[in-house]
């Protein structure tokens, strides 16, 4: 046991002998969710909401019944980025939440269908959000889901650490961007995976470069990409960049995720939708 111990093993990755076996969350009765996957960032603003909703909205037009819950409980933007505009329910029968289905058909649960204005904060401490998290699994009626797609708040704490114990967690895509700060704070988010036994299933490079519109030619705003040496190093596949495109951008400002079709996801896209 450390010395700095507190008792509590919900924010703990030691295994020591006074350690005491998580509680696994159970999913709503009426929920049968297939495979949960995990979007992490060591930092914000890099764009995990982005790759958590383009990656449902890809395996949805493969014909997957996909969902998104939204655990980044103080800063939420997947109902944004879908445009869902309407608020979640309770079910007819009073028995649990109903997720609201976006256009093309992905569910989503975020504290933002519950506000009564979406720009109201949630100043929370951190056991009330890991308490939101959990309902979001437990009380939730998903009903049929294949695959869904966590999006987690930016670091490594407690809900990050609650998915990975609590949650039967598949593995999880990590999102950066170029900068070498970014780079190293990826390297702790790696290490915490591995720590804690969860598999890392592909890393993505967010606005990895800018296109020049007249001759095509890739420009490094943000430095040189380290994407590959990272992937290298941790034995990541698959490692993919996507552009700095003022598109993705003006479709994620007009609710609009699931026009967008990146190529460059579809080596992710086919190994956890194989």
């Amino acid at each position: 046991m450390s010395q700095n111990c507190n008792h509590d093993c919900s924010s703990c990755s030691q295994n020591c002998d006074q350690r005491t076996e998580l509680e696994k969350f159970k999913p709503h009765a009426k929920s049968n969710i297939k495979h949960v996957i995990g979007v992490l960032s060591g930092k914000g603003g890099v764009g995990k909401s982005l790759v958590s909703g383009l990656m449902a909205c890809a395996l949805a037009k493969k014909g997957f019944k996909c969902g998104v819950l939204d655990a980044d409980i103080t800063g939420p933007s997947i109902p944004k980025i879908f445009g869902i505009k309407e608020k979640a329910q309770a079910s007819p029968e009073g028995d649990g939440i109903m997720p609201v289905s976006a256009k093309n058909g992905v569910k989503v649960m975020s504290l933002n269908l519950l506000l009564e204005k979406e720009n109201d904060p949630v100043i929370w401490r951190g056991a009330l959000i890991t308490s939101a998290v959990r309902q979001f699994w437990t009380d939730v009626i998903w009903g049929d889901i294949d695959y869904l797609f966590i999006d987690m708040p930016p670091g490594t704490g407690d809900v990050t650490m609650t998915v990975f114990q609590s949650l039967p967690i598949e593995g999880i895509i990590i999102v950066t961007s170029p900068q070498e700060l970014v780079g190293m704070i990826v390297d702790k988010a790696v290490k915490m995976a591995e720590k804690m036994d969860v598999k890392v299933l592909g890393l993505v490079e967010n606005m990895s470069y800018l296109k020049c519109p007249d001759c095509g030619k890739e420009i490094n705003i943000f430095g040189e990409s380290r994407l590959y040496k990272t992937a290298g190093e941790f034995n990541i596949s698959p490692a993919v960049k996507l552009p700095m495109d003022p598109a993705i951008a003006k479709a994620c400002d007009e609710g609009d995720v699931s026009s967008l079709e990146l190529s460059a996801l579809e080596p992710l896209i086919n190994k956890i939708g194989a």
